[in-house]
């Protein structure tokens, strides 16, 4: 898990060669009124989705992992709670891997909990377990979805 500030976005560039069009795209995006939706930017392996949804309590958050994916996370109206595990800590699966849809959910707790401010982000790669979606009330975040290459 890596979180920082948007404007130290550069300095992760050379850990995939798709992070550089990832921020790119964000950078020239309007966040605050960007309507809700999904956008391939480079076809299936770079995808940005604008989400409107609400923010739940710590103890109803669930961790999940990718297999195919990095997920890039971005609060825009106010403050996220992700939870976070290490994925070889994590031993109590519920769902099983869903290839489809790339995820995994599980029962665990997570381990660590950090707030995310608009403004920043934070990167969870395979080996994260993490629940989003931690707080109160409704929100709006930015999903980057990038392949692993």
């Amino acid at each position: 898990m890596i979180v920082d500030n948007l404007a130290n976005a550069a300095n992760y560039f050379g850990l995939h060669p798709l992070f550089e069009k990832a921020f790119e795209y964000i950078y020239q995006l309007d966040m605050e009124s960007a309507p809700a939706g999904s956008v391939e930017i480079d076809g299936k392996q770079l995808k940005v989705s604008v989400i409107e949804t609400v923010l739940n309590a710590a103890e109803d958050a669930r961790l999940e992992t990718h297999k195919k994916f990095i997920d890039i996370q971005i609060p825009i109206a106010k403050t996220e709670t992700f939870g976070w595990k290490s994925r070889s800590t994590l031993a109590a699966s519920e769902t099983g891997y869903d290839e489809v849809n790339d995820i995994e959910l599980y029962a665990d707790k997570p381990s660590a909990l950090v707030n995310v401010l608009p403004g920043e982000f934070v990167i969870f790669s395979p080996e994260d377990g993490h629940a989003p979606l931690i707080g109160e009330g409704p929100t709006k975040k930015i999903i980057i979805k990038v392949a692993v290459l």
